[in-house]
């Protein structure tokens, strides 16, 4: 679980929260450490000798993933594109924790999974394989749990929550908390801001995860009027940023003492802001989830020196 912060009662006009998934006790939290919880009590319950996943240089996932293996004394490997491979400090903790990458080109990148699953099983290996960015059941499920903890937030504080923003990659996070709001029957605005992709793409994997979520859970509402991914703030893709939001991340850092960084949570905040402004939307209870990414926020600072 984590806190619900209030930080200004004047933000464009509403009252501003912040939810700190970078608080989690693990790696530096966010919202991977939430998603890579449920994947290792799957883990530790089974015989599984060998943890696989995929991810970029910038990847907290990879990480978080790296750092359980590590606790667990687990083979992990990496599959990374070649395409974006930088020395990021997400990358040099993985190296640190022991993981093996393996780097290919992006457009090889499910074929060598699959070669490298069959590998470990030919050689006696026991794999478990996790989607990046913790896509799936288990990613979507834990952000039903963080809606709970929303909800019991509102109700203790009696507080209702207007907006929900927060950084969209993947679509896990997103599609759990609108799982979590049509489950609970709720009028919540979640608010998606795509960190990358873009419409009809971005909307369309929330929406199956949504999709498949609730099927499993035995509802078949046709829930895709609940996704609202926002791509309008990408400023061109994945890590790419720019004065506005560097400006952003100082200003935010601050005023309230948190540290957002470029690829993620400053991108989603400044989205966010932009989305306010530009609909004029003032009066409202409004929960930004920092979804996390601390070791980004000192690549951000070393490409400023």
């Amino acid at each position: 679980m984590t806190i619900i912060e209030y930080l200004d009662n004047d933000f464009l006009g509403n009252y501003l929260y912040m939810k700190r998934e970078d608080l989690l006790p693990f790696s530096f939290g966010g919202n991977k450490a939430r998603k890579a919880q449920l994947f290792f009590d799957e883990i530790d319950e089974g015989d599984v000798d060998y943890v696989v996943t995929y991810g970029n240089s910038s990847s907290n996932h990879c990480r978080v993933i790296a750092n359980a293996c590590a606790k667990r004394n687990l083979s992990c490997k990496i599959i990374s594109p070649i395409e974006d491979n930088d020395d990021t400090f997400n990358r040099k903790l993985i190296r640190m924790l022991g993981a093996d990458l393996h780097i290919c080109d992006i457009g090889d990148v499910s074929d060598v999974i699959q070669q490298i699953l069959n590998d470990l099983r030919v050689a006696g290996f026991n794999p478990y394989f996790i989607e990046g960015g913790g896509h799936g059941y288990l990613g979507t499920h834990a952000y039903v749990q963080c809606y709970n903890e929303i909800l019991e937030y509102e109700k203790s504080s009696s507080k209702i929550f207007d907006y929900i923003f927060h950084a969209s990659g993947t679509g896990t996070t997103q599609a759990g908390l609108i799982c979590g709001k049509i489950l609970n029957n709720s009028d919540v605005s979640v608010v998606g801001i795509s960190i990358a992709r873009n419409n009809p793409h971005g909307t369309e994997v929330v929406y199956q995860s949504v999709r498949e979520y609730l099927a499993r859970k035995g509802i078949s509402e046709d829930s895709r009027s609940h996704v609202e991914f926002v791509d309008d703030y990408t400023l061109g893709g994945y890590g790419i940023g720019g004065a506005q939001i560097d400006k952003l991340i100082e200003r935010v850092f601050c005023k309230y003492g948190v540290a957002l960084n470029t690829v993620y949570t400053g991108k989603a905040f400044w989205g966010m802001e932009q989305y306010l402004q530009n609909r004029s939307i003032s009066g409202k209870n409004i929960l930004f989830i920092n979804t996390g990414g601390i070791p980004n926020v000192f690549d951000d600072l070393e490409k400023k020196r």
